[in-house]
């Protein structure tokens, strides 16, 4: 999968629809292999792009948890030490 790609749900405050049509655009640019699309194929890419934001952004509304949100500034923070903690760089 996509290493761009981060988790979006359960986060407070929740993900803005920019951040999951980013991840759209992502997948898609993941799946064609693509970055920028020709003229000839732009519509089915960027048909594909919408098609899979509708998909996560119903998700990321319908699923449900008991767990409390995650804060996206400490989960940035124990990424940064996973980080230097697997390539040897001080964070």
């Amino acid at each position: 999968m996509c290493r761009n790609i981060k988790t979006l749900y359960n986060f407070e405050p929740p993900a803005k629809h920019e951040e999951i049509r980013a991840a759209a655009l992502q997948f898609v640019r993941k799946l064609s292999g693509f970055n920028t699309p020709s003229r000839a194929n732009e519509t089915a890419f960027n048909a594909a792009i919408e098609a899979v934001f509708e998909a996560g952004h119903r998700l990321l509304h319908d699923l449900e948890t008991q767990a409390p949100p995650r804060d996206r500034e400490t989960e940035a923070q124990k990424a940064k030490a996973r980080a230097a903690q697997r390539f040897g760089v001080r964070a």
